[in-house]
């Protein structure tokens, strides 16, 4: 089983607005909602790539009720536990015309550590060999910096596979648990390390930094330009198909999915390279946080490129 854990979910409403100005009255051509949070992003991306996912997550309020009733429509398997306030809405600008992204994102209900720890505790009670846990997201107030690197602990101690997809703190205090994955951006990288990143070499030269700390398999985003995926064994570029952007919010979750998805079906380290490029192209392609088609996934596989480093 894959377990998505969003501890910080949101409803994202996606708002078209042509020539997006500041201090003007701007107006909304077309609007969409969808549920969201990182680990729900990846949970959605699963249900599409042909696979299944429990997607463990803080709900509350009338806006939690609808996400975890829009979830449940497509099909997903959630596991709530109740939030102590109303789960955050965020808005997401989108302008065509001027090419612009522009998120605004609520900080969301206060959780407290004792909720944290029953939840962490009650997963891992489930939890069996070979199981895959996605961390990722932001953590809500309340949440200790170190929480994913409990979690990460507990999961990892009960015979499952961590996936990290965090950053700041979270992210660095994670790493101490030494997770099976973890899926920096470029960016990302660059704080963790506190240096600028000149280019793939000094990328390659920092993620096989992680993996000499313990971390599995690192796996560095960067946008566009395609990853680089390190292990153990080997060091791959893969650059993505250029593609029409829709909107570029959940296109790193869509990587993490894909790798969780081939991860549990035994996939090579190159195969599954591929199908995360092909699906975070296909899913920048998609409005708001919606994910892409299998069918799309697929006719862009033979447009990624890997090579050995």
């Amino acid at each position: 089983m894959i377990y998505t854990v969003t501890l910080n979910p949101a409803l994202d409403k996606t708002a078209r607005v042509d020539r997006f100005t500041l201090d003007e009255v701007n107006r909304i051509s077309d609007v969409r909602e969808d549920p969201g949070g990182k680990g729900i992003n990846v949970s959605k991306v699963i249900s599409k790539l042909g696979g299944k996912s429990r997607a463990v997550a803080l709900l509350g309020g009338s806006v939690g009720e609808k996400i975890a009733g829009m979830l449940e429509a497509q099909g997903i398997d959630v596991w709530a536990f109740e939030a102590a306030g109303e789960t955050r809405t965020n808005l997401k600008v989108v302008d065509p015309e001027l090419d612009t992204h522009t998120d605004i994102n609520e900080p969301g209900p206060l959780a407290s550590i004792a909720q944290l720890d029953a939840m962490r505790e009650e997963l891992a009670e489930k939890l069996v060999e070979g199981d895959i846990v996605v961390l990722s997201g932001s953590l809500p107030k309340g949440a200790p910096v170190a929480t994913y690197a409990a979690w990460a602990r507990s999961c990892s101690a009960a015979g499952a596979k961590v996936f990290l997809d965090a950053d700041g703190d979270a992210l660095t205090r994670g790493l101490d648990a030494s997770p099976y994955l973890v899926k920096p951006n470029d960016a990302e990288l660059s704080r963790l390390c506190g240096r600028g990143l000149a280019g793939e070499a000094d990328v390659v030269a920092e993620a096989r930094a992680l993996v000499s700390r313990g971390v599995g398999r690192v796996v560095v985003s960067m946008g566009g330009a395609g990853a680089v995926v390190v292990d153990g064994d080997q060091a791959l570029r893969a650059r993505s198909p250029k593609v029409e952007v829709g909107s570029t919010v959940g296109a790193g979750d869509s990587v993490v999915a894909a790798l969780a998805f081939a991860e549990e079906r035994g996939m090579s380290l190159g195969d599954a390279t591929r199908l995360a490029m092909a699906t975070g192209a296909a899913n920048v392609m998609q409005s708001g946080t919606q994910a892409a088609e299998r069918s799309l996934v697929d006719s862009l596989m033979d447009k990624v490129t890997i090579e050995a480093l």
